[in-house]
């Protein structure tokens, strides 16, 4: 029978499927459950208008706070002798990292919040965003200005909502896999956009 997928991205809000239709999850719902959908939301997923955009805006903010804690970190580290191309790789390093744990942490609250929701990756669902949005600046060195954090953003959200080749074929993988899979690569293709636009800025 059909099944209904919602997106959480403003031009594809319901796209019908096949497969066997969600059962929500019954009883009470326990501390593991509320953890499950407050990670997936990201405390955005149930704003009106474009929780997917709600969500990597989480992202945006989120690099943010890592950029500030990391110039910090450096600074002092560079102070004390430490090489600029073994910190700025530590740093690229801690943002990867970031990113593997958050998607982990997605596709178990993703595939539970599927459950409790009763929809196949329900809207509410914006954690994928946020680990997206998180890729897409995985090579913007901790110097860079404003309009570079601006493209990574507007960047991902193209890649997020066009979808291409093959990121849509990744959603049709299992439960929170599939969540998570096609935002982490339309992150990655940001990223590559991203890297190309400062290298030609760094040219000109």
């Amino acid at each position: 029978m059909p099944l209904i997928k919602e997106s959480s991205d403003e031009l594809n809000l319901t796209v019908l499927t096949t497969g066997v239709s969600l059962a929500r999850a019954a009883g009470k719902r326990g501390a593991s459950d509320w953890l499950a959908l407050a990670v997936a939301t990201c405390g955005v997923g149930y704003l009106p208008l474009a929780p997917g955009t709600w969500g990597s805006g989480v992202g945006v903010a989120l690099y943010l706070l890592f950029n500030g804690l990391s110039t910090r970190l450096i600074a002092g580290a560079l102070a004390r002798g430490w090489s600029p191309e073994a910190l700025e790789q530590a740093r690229t390093s801690a943002l990867l990292l970031l990113i593997f744990v958050l998607s982990l942490a997605g596709v178990w609250a993703a595939s539970r919040a599927e459950t409790l929701i009763g929809r196949k990756d329900p809207g509410a669902v914006v954690v994928d965003e946020v680990a997206g949005q998180l890729t897409a600046f995985l090579f913007v060195p901790e110097s860079a200005g404003a309009w570079i954090i601006i493209s990574g953003f507007l960047a991902f959200r193209v890649f997020d909502i066009w979808k291409p080749y093959p990121i849509r074929r990744l959603e049709a993988l299992s439960s929170g896999l599939g969540i998570m899979a096609d935002d982490l690569l339309a992150g990655a293709y940001a990223a590559t956009l991203v890297s190309l636009l400062i290298t030609i800025q760094l040219w000109i």
